[in-house]
């Protein structure tokens, strides 16, 4: 879109929970591909990173990333003097923001005073500093918008948003409606999230745009795919260790097939808050022989676990808090490698597998009928002929994560047009 070498150029400012973050590789893609479209970016993230180790995208990332102070007693005394000096500065924009947080704070006073603190920091140590900021966007709806929408408030400079998943349905309505309110314009990933946000916003007039996370199509490789696999079967489930993955029903599933003198080979691959009950469930279902845990790993060995599975299965469920998916990303790398996916009739995965066209879906929460599926695309070579045929060219069709990118850095410029410069280049 945009392309100047200038370093006055227009800077777009993401705010993130933390980065690099190797289950939100969406989210550096989507980076990479807007520099590549000519945008300027500058990241300030909220946390460090959990992991040691990145993608390689993220290394091709030329923005600067400014990591704000995280913890709010541990970081107070870098966050409250620059409040102090923006509030002397600004006051009345400072006691304008004060008040619209406060008016919105209920039962989380201490992260609002955190988000709003933060964004003080950011607004006086950071946007004050570099005037060639002319855009604000927060990924995900809860704590990453709070900060942008405070920022905004403080600098005076409009902001956007992006919501996914957890962050859309463990927030409350009227808060998810403030920040829609006080936003350019909001993205979500899903057609499920698209109507649960514009039913949220009511008759704002804020626009809530579906741009798809996608996925790099020559990335994902179609591989040349056994139709009939070899016992024992190789299923791969790639997911983080939480409740909403449903994980305590597949491996029941799993364990009914093994019962049933079903021959099979199970992968997981990630982390979680839920490792240990999860390996705890592993080892008194007695699946140690037919099941390994490898913990979380780089995308090139991802990589290299689909090429060798026969079938890929996500068993998500909605958890006690309401958090949910929405389209994980590893169903639509699963299709675009030609591995035939089964998952739950959750949120939007029904978006991804159509059912019995690009993939089964299943009801959640159901080891019985989750293990007849996963017999039968092992076993019905007609329908995993299909499914992979169907699926790889549904993702060509419907993910492609550079036409999705593309359209995204539209928005940016159709909505605020500092962002525009003289000339322009498409991906």
């Amino acid at each position: 879109m945009i392309e100047t070498m200038q370093d006055s150029r227009p800077i777009l400012g993401y705010i993130l929970k933390g980065y690099p973050r190797i289950s939100e590789t969406f989210i550096s893609n989507e980076i990479l591909l807007l520099e590549r479209m000519g945008f300027k970016l500058r990241l300030f993230p909220m946390r460090l990173p959990r992991e040691n180790f990145s993608h390689d995208s993220v290394k091709k990332i030329q923005a600067q990333v400014d990591y704000l102070p995280t913890e709010l007693f541990l970081d107070f005394s870098r966050l409250i003097t620059p409040n102090i000096f923006l509030a002397v500065k600004q006051s009345s924009s400072y006691l304008r923001t004060l008040r619209y947080a406060a008016e919105g704070t209920h039962k989380k006073g201490l992260a609002t005073l955190k988000h709003l603190l933060q964004a003080g920091y950011l607004t006086n140590n950071l946007l004050l500093k570099d005037r060639n900021i002319v855009h604000l966007h927060g990924h995900f709806a809860h704590s990453p918008t709070s900060v942008t929408l405070f920022a905004s408030l403080l600098s005076d400079i409009p902001f956007s948003f992006t919501a996914h998943a957890k962050d859309i349905y463990t927030t409350a309505k009227d808060k998810l409606k403030r920040k829609i309110d006080g936003a350019r314009f909001v993205t979500t990933c899903t057609a499920h999230n698209e109507e649960y946000l514009k039913n949220v916003a009511g008759n704002s007039s804020i626009p809530v745009f579906r741009i798809y996370h996608g996925i790099d199509i020559e990335l994902f490789k179609q591989q040349q795919f056994n139709i009939i696999p070899d016992k024992p079967y190789r299923i791969l489930t790639v997911a983080r260790m939480t409740e909403k993955k449903g994980l305590p029903t597949l491996y029941r599933a799993l364990r009914i097939l093994r019962d049933n003198g079903f021959l099979f080979r199970h992968t997981l691959i990630g982390d979680g808050d839920d490792r240990e009950k999860i390996l705890d469930l592993i080892s008194s279902l007695e699946l140690g022989n037919s099941c390994e845990w490898i913990g979380t790993r780089t995308h090139k060995e991802v990589l290299q676990y689909f090429n060798e599975s026969d079938l890929f299965v996500l068993a998500c469920e909605i958890a006690k808090s309401g958090d949910r998916d929405g389209i994980p990303n590893v169903l639509v790398e699963s299709l675009a490698m030609g591995v035939p996916a089964l998952s739950t009739e959750v949120s939007a995965i029904p978006e991804i597998l159509l059912n019995e066209k690009t993939g089964l879906t299943v009801p959640p929460s159901q080891p019985a009928v989750m293990s007849d599926a996963i017999i039968r695309m092992l076993t019905d070579h007609d329908l995993r002929q299909k499914l992979i045929t169907n699926g790889r060219r549904y993702v060509e069709e419907e993910f492609d994560n550079k036409v999705w990118v593309q359209k995204l850095g539209e928005l940016f410029l159709s909505q605020n047009s500092l962002l525009q410069t003289n000339s322009t280049k498409t991906m």
